[in-house]
């Protein structure tokens, strides 16, 4: 097969109405709930639909739930399995029928698949995520359709990337994708669960996920992890990012291409203004070990200021990390809000929680030489808007937007579809220069943990 002298970001330079697009599929849809059967019918227009985004000139990611599904078929069991071993187990049996049909099926459209294997270990560290970026970037640039999953098969947690909605998002932020389509039993996020409100009404656009009033309380089925709230997530780290994420039906999975047109279907989160980039993209990836939550004096300091996290401003502190492992940082009602490294573990964050930085020294004792600094700002990625009031310049690279694109989603979801059909939007190429990039993150190792100071130089 001839290589096309392409890449992520020269794909997107060579014409702008050319995308590329992550595309997850649930196990919800994939097996049928009541005979635990593959719905090939679904796999199949899946596929097409890939090859006619192919066609366009687009450049499609397929992350693909289900292995675990398969392997339960494989083996006539009626119910998933509750222990690890056992998933595990039901993966390695799982995974190879599921690219089976993928390959036959893809074969038969006149397409190559690849499989992509992924655990969150391998985003967690810098340089895997970068090598992970670059073989995705191949595989699309030979024309390939990389089929991700989760190794579930060698995952030492429970066989949660966060179910593969968090999996899709982060790797729509690896592959600085412009959309990310969340395929699922519903067709879009409603006010209330519309399977027991006949009152619920469906959500089309999405601009600040903060002020979103839906409900969430659906969850995935007995053969599925996910369910809304896990899209929820998936949506906030996708739109930090710069991607438009998209909630819509797998029973119509040819409305795809009719969202891209412009057609009012399922549930569209517009990015934020201020994409992350570099470093702060990479740390979306990283596995949340806790979370600390903050007052509104904290929160206000760390999004519309951008300044660093300090104990005074700390209200308490949930789950077991340690130094430089990543946390959620939430506003006093528990909303997500940003993300960061820790420069303390979990018992010293709960120890000076509250405390200025003059009562440290005497709290932590004469080994700690530290101005209290949690998490510093050049460590801390903002999942919401961020305010006007201040602009650090130094954090330009950082912030740098996803140039246009999240103006005209706007005005075309504002349009007739018509009217939208005839103004394809598409961002221009923000840029990454990780050559730069990745001497300004190295970290020295002393001991187990990385030198905070040279963590943070990426500022």
């Amino acid at each position: 097969m001839k290589r096309v002298s392409s890449c992520v970001k020269a794909a997107l330079d060579a014409s702008s109405d050319k995308h590329i697009i992550v595309i997850k599929i649930g196990t919800s849809s994939l097996i049928n709930e009541q005979y635990g059967t593959l719905n090939l019918s679904i796999l199949s227009r899946i596929c097409e639909v890939v090859r006619d985004l192919h066609a366009q000139g687009h450049h499609v990611i397929l992350v693909s739930s289900g292995a675990v599904g398969v392997g339960c078929q494989r083996l006539g069991l009626s119910e998933r399995p509750t222990k690890l071993c056992q998933k595990q187990v039901m993966a390695a049996i799982g995974q190879v029928h599921l690219m089976r049909n993928y390959e036959d099926t893809f074969n038969a459209l006149g397409l190559t698949c690849a499989q992509v294997l992924l655990t969150l270990d391998n985003l967690a560290d810098r340089s895997q995520y970068i090598n992970a970026r670059n073989t995705l970037t191949e595989l699309l640039a030979y024309g390939t359709i990389p089929v991700v999953n989760e190794n579930d098969t060698v995952a030492v947690q429970e066989l949660r990337f966060g179910d593969n909605d968090t999996l899709s998002a982060q790797v729509a932020t690896l592959v600085e994708a412009d959309y990310l389509f969340l395929m699922t039993d519903v067709d879009a996020l409603y006010t209330a669960n519309p399977k027991i409100d006949p009152t619920a009404t469906p959500i089309h656009v999405v601009e600040d996920i903060s002020s979103l009033t839906a409900d969430t309380s659906t969850t995935g089925t007995q053969w599925g992890t996910g369910g809304m709230a896990t899209k929820l997530t998936a949506a906030r780290i996708a739109t930090a990012a710069g991607c438009c994420l998209v909630i819509c039906t797998s029973a119509k999975p040819e409305g795809i291409v009719e969202i891209l047109a412009g057609a009012r279907q399922g549930t569209r989160f517009i990015p934020l203004q201020q994409s992350l980039k570099g470093r702060k993209r990479w740390l979306l990836t990283v596995p949340v070990r806790g979370s600390i939550w903050m007052d509104a004096g904290a929160m206000h300091a760390i999004r519309d200021r951008h300044k660093s996290l300090f104990p005074g401003g700390v209200i308490k502190v949930a789950g077991e990390f340690s130094a430089q492992d990543a946390v959620s940082l939430c506003d006093d009602s528990g909303q997500e809000i940003a993300r960061g490294l820790s420069n303390f573990d979990s018992k010293e964050v709960s120890l000076m929680m509250g405390k200025q930085t003059h009562e440290l020294a005497v709290l932590l004792g004469s080994g700690y030489h530290t101005d209290g600094e949690l998490i510093h700002r050049g460590n801390l990625a903002l999942l919401l808007p961020a305010g006007e009031e201040h602009h650090d310049s130094s954090e330009e690279d950082d912030h740098s937007p996803k140039k246009g694109l999240r103006e005209k989603l706007a005005q075309r979801f504002a349009k007739p579809p018509a009217e939208a059909a005839a103004a394809p939007a598409g961002p221009a190429d923000d840029g990454d220069n990780d050559g730069a990039e990745s001497v300004a993150a190295a970290a020295l190792l002393i001991g187990s943990h990385w030198c905070v100071k040279c963590t943070a130089l990426s500022r």
